[in-house]
This record gives C-alpha cells, structure tokens and sequence, in this order.
C-alpha cells in the first residue's frame, strides 16, 4: 500500500485525509495539497490504521498537537500505570501518545499501550536497540530488525536521531550541558568508541524501506538539542539541523512523510529565529518541539515554562509541541503530573492558534466568555479545557458561599455577591436595554 505522502502526490484524497477535512473544517484538497508538499504529515502506520487508530494531521493549516511522553524506566515498570497515565493524557486532549520506556519487556509494554491507543503512537527505537546489551555492541542488523519489529506492531511514528554525525561531537566542547538528549548520547558514545559515522545515518535508505512499507512517519530526532538555554542556538544544533534538512529531502524523495524535531531550552527572543531557520533548512516539513522551555531555573515548575516557549514557537512556525510535566528534570511523571502537563501544552497550543487567526479558533472562547458574562455556570466550565478541574474549584468555592450552592447563579465567592461585578453588569446592560432612546448621551 501507498504512503499517505505518495497517495497525496498522486492526486489521491485518502480516507484519512477526508477525516482530517472534516474534523479539522478545512478543505480536504489543501490537506492533500499540504501532505503532497510535504507540509503536513498524517502519522498512520497502515497496521494501526486498521484497528482502533483515529488519523490526524500535523502541519500548520490545521490547530497545532500536542504529544504526551509516558513509558517505564529501570527503577519503575508497570504497563498498568502507564496505560493510566495514557488515559489521563487522553483525557484533557493529548492528541499523540509517545511510549519512552525503558525498563520491563518492551514489547508487551508496546503491544499493551497500543492496544489502548486510539491515537498516534511513537517511540525511540533505539531504547530498545540497547536492550541487554553494551552500546558499544550495537550493529547495522540488530538496528534494522529492532526498528522493523516495531513498524509490524503498528507504531505510528518513529524519532530517529540519524541527524547527529561523528564531525558534530567536537563542536560539543564548549557546551554547559553538552547532549541531554538520550538517543544522541547513546549514539555519541557509539561512534566514539568505534570512530565510525553514525550507523543511523549510514542505513538511512534502508530505514526509509522499511518506514514507506507500513507508513510509518520519520520524526528526525534532534540528538544536539540544548539542554540550557546558555547552548541555545549553537554551532552544534545548528550543524545537526542542516543535516536533518538534507535526510528530510531524501526521505521524502523515497515516499516517507517527515516531521522534524526540535530545541530545547531557549530564551524566548531566539525563538523566532529557530522556528524560521527550520522551516527553511527543512524545506516546510512540520517542526515538533520540546517546549521550548525559555529558562532553566523552574524545577517543578516547567510545564509553565515550556507553555510560555511553547505558545511563542507555535505561533512563529512549529505545528506540534511536544509536553513538558512540572516533574521534568526531576524524575518520572505520575498521572497527575501528566495530565498537568498536556493542559499546559494545550493551553500554549490553542493561545497561538487564536494569535494566527486560524479559523474557528477563537469560537471556543468566545462561547466561554459568553457564558461567563450571563453566569451560565454549565456552558462555562463545559467549554473549558479542563472542565474537570474548573468544574471542582468552582464546588469548592461555592462552599465558601452561605449555603454552599454549587449552582450559586448570579455570583461567586471571589467578590462575593453585592461586589460580583459580573452580576452587577448585567444589571447595568439590562438597564441601557430599556432605557429610552432620546434618554442616552448625546454625541
């Protein structure tokens, strides 16, 4: 079967295609349009497709995604807990599912979380690839059949770190944090130790078989992305970036749909600048990034700081962020950390979707508003993107009002009722509304 990108080029509207149109309220021939130039990626293994898969798109015609990392580690294996965690990203609107894990048998851990995904779904293949064994003992057959095996699982979408090349490492010596990115590491400590290219980069054609055969999406992993925003924008992520450029033409020349991963840690005024530098290295192919998070100094706190860098990159040119948790650079997020993190992300998402006035994007809002000012209280938590949380501080709050009714209608426990400036504004609208024309101000 085509690739969603090779159907597209044909003049073909696919069946994804058309639901994406619909979904999304945009023509299904500029989603086609979009795909066939590469602009717009649907990330859709065939394999996937045919079960319990729901298709969406990625590019900047349509609402910007949000991807939501879950997976074990060494110290914590539960396929249980993460398909909990899926669900709690799922919820508050996660609109991609990427399984990181590490620890446990990997491939029940895929099988099981797939089987609950109605999403699109990623990993890294190489955190299989050392599975039991030294990095060092990594070759070209055991990189193949890994990354293969996941393709016939029905995994959406791989992050693949062929970008990172053995003359990058020496620009790497001035750096505060120099590779926090695990799969480039891992690569970097490879080629080191054999003093060869990066074995990703040599194989890259034969990757690009195996990923047009199930349709599985390239996302061009950024091994040198800064981890401080001191190595934001530096020789190295910049060399690494150029190289992704070239792999993104190549791949595509071969039928695979590419996206292209991105920084990091960045001070919000050169976030501008790497949202435009990659749409231009990288020929248009959507950028998906980490935040970026705008400061390194809010350990617990970097949901927020990634919302501020992402809502900044999604409006300058990225078409997919990917979340942060607030227990980032602290350790493995639970549930709640997960769901804290998505909302986040969403709300930086949907912030650039109204600033670029992108159609229909402002409608939520304006229903929200709507019901906020007329003390609709079920229309105003219903609308928002969290109605779950708004829907419990609100109960609480309306504890707080002498007799504690959670439909309290025309105030709340903020001002209180003789001080609600919203109740008074409707008397103050209902009261223009009948006064006598020839009675209002003269201009």
């Amino acid at each position: 079967m085509a690739t969603q990108l090779q159907q597209a080029r044909a003049g073909i509207i696919t069946q994804a295609m058309g639901h994406i149109a619909e979904v999304e309220g945009v023509g299904a021939e500029t989603i086609r349009a979009e795909t066939a130039a590469g602009r717009l990626v649907i990330p859709a293994n065939t394999l996937h497709l045919k079960n319990n898969l729901k298709p969406m798109g990625i590019g900047r015609v349509l609402t910007t995604k949000i991807n939501a990392n879950i997976g074990t580690s060494s110290a914590r294996s539960s396929v249980q807990e993460e398909i909990t965690k899926m669900n709690a990203a799922l919820a508050v609107g996660a609109d991609t599912i990427m399984d990181l894990s590490t620890g446990g048998d990997l491939d029940e851990v895929r099988r099981e979380l797939l089987a609950h995904c109605p999403v699109a779904f990623g990993t890294v293949p190489i955190y299989q690839v050392i599975e039991g064994r030294e990095v060092e003992e990594i070759d070209n057959d055991i990189l193949l059949k890994t990354i293969e095996k996941q393709a016939r699982q029905g995994v959406d979408f791989f992050t693949i770190h062929a970008g990172l090349l053995r003359e990058h490492l020496p620009l790497l010596k001035d750096r505060v944090a120099g590779i926090v990115s695990r799969g480039g590491a891992l690569l970097a400590k490879w080629m080191l130790h054999h003093d060869k290219q990066n074995p990703l980069y040599e194989l890259f054609d034969e990757l690009c078989d195996i990923m047009v055969e199930y349709d599985v999406c390239f996302s061009l992993g950024d091994g040198l992305r800064p981890g401080a925003i001191a190595d934001a924008t530096d020789e190295a992520q910049i060399a690494e970036l150029r190289t992704l450029g070239e792999l993104t033409q190549r791949a595509q020349e071969k039928g695979c749909q590419v996206m292209v991963e991105g920084p990091g840690h960045v001070p919000f005024d050169q976030i501008q600048h790497n949202m435009e530098i990659q749409q231009k290295i990288c020929h248009g192919a959507p950028f998906y990034v980490l935040g970026p998070l705008v400061t390194d100094i809010a350990p617990g706190y970097d949901h927020i700081t990634s919302a501020i860098g992402g809502c900044a990159a999604a409006f300058y040119g990225a078409s997919y962020l990917c979340y942060v948790t607030p227990r980032e650079h602290l350790g493995l997020p639970n549930a709640d950390d997960v769901r804290a993190g998505v909302v986040a992300s969403k709300i930086a998402a949907h912030g650039a979707d109204v600033a670029r006035g992108l159609p229909g994007a402002a409608d939520r809002d304006r229903r929200l508003s709507t019901a906020r000012a007329n003390l609709n209280w079920d229309t105003h938590l219903g609308e928002s993107l969290d109605p779950e949380t708004a829907a419990r501080m609100h109960r609480e709050a309306c504890g707080q009002i002498e007799g504690g009714r959670p439909d309290a209608a025309d105030y709340c426990s903020m001002c209180g009722q003789h001080w609600c400036s919203v109740r008074i504004n409707r008397q103050v609208r209902e009261a223009i509304r009948h006064q006598p024309c020839d009675s209002r101000p003269q201009t």
